[in-house]
Parts: C-alpha cells; sequence; structure tokens
C-alpha cells in the first residue's frame, strides 16, 4: 500500500486513439498546446505543454496512440484519479457494479488500471507506490 497524500486528487489527463499525430495537431492548432514526442519504441506519443511554459514533467496532458498497453482505451480523454491502494479500490470498483477495462500497468514502479463505473463513465486509478 502507497501512502498517497494525493488521493482522490485527479493526477493526469490523457486522450488515446489510433490517430494520435492528427490528433496531436489538432489540439496543438485549437487550444495552443505545444507537443513535446516520447519515444515509445517504434512510434511517439506526446505530452502536450501549455504555450509559454517551460517544459516540465508530464506537461498538461497526454496524447497516445491506441497501440500495446492502449489498445483497449476508449477515444475519450481518460483522467487518473490517485488513490491509496490500487487492489483495495479495484476490489470495490468489483464489489459496487464497475468493470475493469483491462489489467493492471506499470508506470515505472506506480500502477493503473482503467475502469467504468456502474452509468458508464470511465476513468482510471492510479497508484503512486514510488517516493517521487
Amino acid at each position: 500500500m502507497a501512502n498517497n497524500q494525493m488521493a482522490g486528487h485527479v493526477v493526469w489527463t490523457d486522450l488515446t486513439v489510433p490517430n494520435a499525430d492528427e490528433i496531436r495537431d489538432f489540439y496543438a492548432e485549437v487550444v495552443g498546446f505545444r507537443p513535446e514526442s516520447i519515444d515509445m519504441g517504434g512510434y511517439s506519443d506526446y505530452m502536450m505543454m501549455a504555450q509559454g511554459e517551460a517544459p516540465q514533467p508530464g506537461g498538461a496532458v497526454g496524447i497516445c496512440h491506441a497501440k500495446g498497453n492502449n489498445a483497449h482505451l476508449p477515444a475519450q480523454w481518460l483522467i487518473y484519479f490517485a488513490v491509496d491502494d490500487l487492489d483495495r479500490a479495484l476490489s470495490a470498483v468489483d464489489r459496487l457494479g464497475g468493470r475493469r477495462l483491462g489489467d493492471i500497468q506499470a508506470y515505472g514502479d506506480d500502477r493503473y488500471a482503467a475502469i467504468e463505473d456502474p452509468a458508464g463513465a470511465v476513468c482510471a486509478l492510479f497508484e503512486k507506490v514510488s517516493g517521487g
């Protein structure tokens, strides 16, 4: 179990789509984001930075290709809620009529999983395990 002081906060937002390059350009033009490529081994996903801001860890939002671990995610803006204990949170999802969308994924030592609530809304749960 992580001691996560961010539990209950939105800690990230991203969009996973088959055509990430086109959608990257769309949001760069419409919103004014400045894209920064992230090498995913054969293709790039993108951190979208706010105009005029220095590069920062994580950027403002992410735009990702629907490939690999992201292939099962719906094409929608996905928010990530921090939780103290991902396993406990996923047990509650199961017990309370939600459903898991795919397996638990790793981001370094940290863990996350996409879920659908009983009303059909989709989000991700994120457990910060690493100290940073």
